[in-house]
């Protein structure tokens, strides 16, 4: 802790305790998991929420506030400027087409798509599509870098293990996805992204998960930095 603010290490971990909890969690549950005093923690979670990061219910229950969502959407075009050119780049390796997806609520959301300039023919994903995060390897990717659940899919449970999700025809007949999830703190809290790519029944899966392994590993490098 010597080079950083404990305080505001604090206020952080808060966040991202809060952001686990669905359902909320109370300020005593809180202190307990961050080991402080429960009027250390009234303290933080009050200066979280005068900056709308958190919000209380009637029942004290604490949850994300609405400035969590302004703090992602104005992270959404920084990711977009460092994510373009490493999935032109991946489209050209892998010769189908590259995406950014990112949760948005209990969907999958597709934010950037670069498509190769030639290859197997390909599959429609366009910017803006969405599905349920429980279905295609976007989905499945974002949902396996999330903090593991009893009720999480045996699908999830594998994407997790291996780092990669795989499917085959859960979007569109005859596709192949494979994603993997963005793991750094900077989308703990906020955004959830994973990168992936999308072709038909030939493409090559092995070279596939690789190169989205790599590309996934370098983009958290650089939003991290």
């Amino acid at each position: 802790m010597a080079t950083t603010l404990q305080t505001l290490d604090r206020g952080l971990h808060a966040l991202e305790l809060i952001a686990e909890h669905a359902d909320g969690i109370s300020v005593a549950e809180l202190a307990e998991r961050l080991d402080v005093h429960r009027a250390i923690a009234y303290r933080i979670v009050t200066t979280l929420e005068q900056h709308g990061l958190v919000a209380r219910s009637s029942e004290g229950a604490l949850r994300l506030g609405a400035g969590i969502s302004l703090l992602a959407s104005r992270f959404e075009p920084q990711l977009r400027a460092v994510a373009q050119p490493l999935l032109q780049a991946l489209a050209k390796a892998t010769r189908a087409t590259a995406f950014v997806s990112v949760a948005q609520g209990e969907e999958c959301v597709v934010l950037l798509v670069a498509e190769p300039e030639e290859g197997l023919l390909r599959v429609s994903y366009r910017v803006g599509s969405r599905h349920p995060l429980t279905q295609g390897a976007a989905g499945i990717a974002i949902l396996a870098g999330r903090t593991p659940r009893n009720d999480d899919s045996e699908e999830v449970r594998q994407a997790r293990a291996d780092g990669y999700s795989l499917t085959r025809g859960q979007l569109q007949r005859g596709a192949v996805g494979v994603a993997s999830p963005v793991a750094t703190p900077q989308f703990r809290s906020g955004v959830e992204a994973c990168v992936g790519v999308v072709a038909m029944d030939d493409l090559d899966t092995e070279r596939a998960i690789r190169e989205v392994k790599a590309y996934a590993h370098r983009l958290a490098e650089l939003v991290g930095r």
